[in-house]
């Protein structure tokens, strides 16, 4: 079961968003993420709690910040009901897309795992639903995803295997790197590994 630190800065200017506290692990039916986020003061900032089935699929999915909750599924696409902080004013939301994604690394793991791309495969395209900070307001976004290497890295457990992602924002054309090794994200934009107490695991 990875444990660890991310800690998650402005792509642009490099300025510190947060830090995210995180534990993940495979199970008999998928994969599931949990975390907690504190701002760079230190104070409580938000929580994730992801789970994918075996195919990658988001079937709960709940998510803290700003005062705001949100809890979605895949569900005739996805489906979410995003909370206000007085609960008085519930939305509910469905969109014909693959899965959710967000700020938190959780949602890169989870997008490489429903893609299963292999490298030197043609990119593909995915909708996703980015709840974007700071109060998780829901945008459809469309990217595509490619994988362009996979290498064996040598480490005291063995070797690491690591996945290089290109990804396109398609409506912008803005395109990033994404680096995997199983189940953590080692580098993306807006995001760095800071401490990984136990090995990733390796999806089957």
């Amino acid at each position: 079961m990875p444990r660890g630190r991310y800690s998650l800065h402005d792509p642009h200017d490099h300025t510190p968003l947060a830090d995210e506290y995180f534990h993940c692990a495979p199970g008999p039916s998928g994969w599931r993420y949990v975390s907690q986020l504190t701002t760079p003061s230190g104070d409580r900032s938000g929580s994730v709690d992801l789970a994918l089935d075996d195919l990658g699929r988001p079937i709960r999915l709940e998510l803290h910040a700003g005062g705001w909750q949100v809890r979605g599924a895949a569900l005739d696409g996805v489906t979410w009901v995003r909370t206000d902080p007085t609960g008085e004013h519930a939305t509910e939301g469905n969109v014909r897309a693959h899965a959710f994604t967000g700020a938190s690394p959780a949602f890169l793991v989870a997008t490489a795992r429903l893609l299963r791309l292999t490298p030197g495969s043609p990119a593909t395209r995915v909708r996703l639903v980015a709840l974007t900070d700071p109060v998780l307001a829901p945008l459809t976004v469309d990217q595509s995803w490619a994988l362009v290497s996979r290498e064996a890295h040598p480490t005291d457990n063995g070797p690491l295997t690591v996945d290089a992602y290109e990804v396109t924002a398609l409506d912008t054309g803005e395109r990033s790197t994404v680096h995997l090794a199983g189940d953590v994200v080692l580098s993306a934009p807006g995001v760095e590994l800071e401490d990984l107490e136990t090995p990733p695991s390796v999806f089957e």
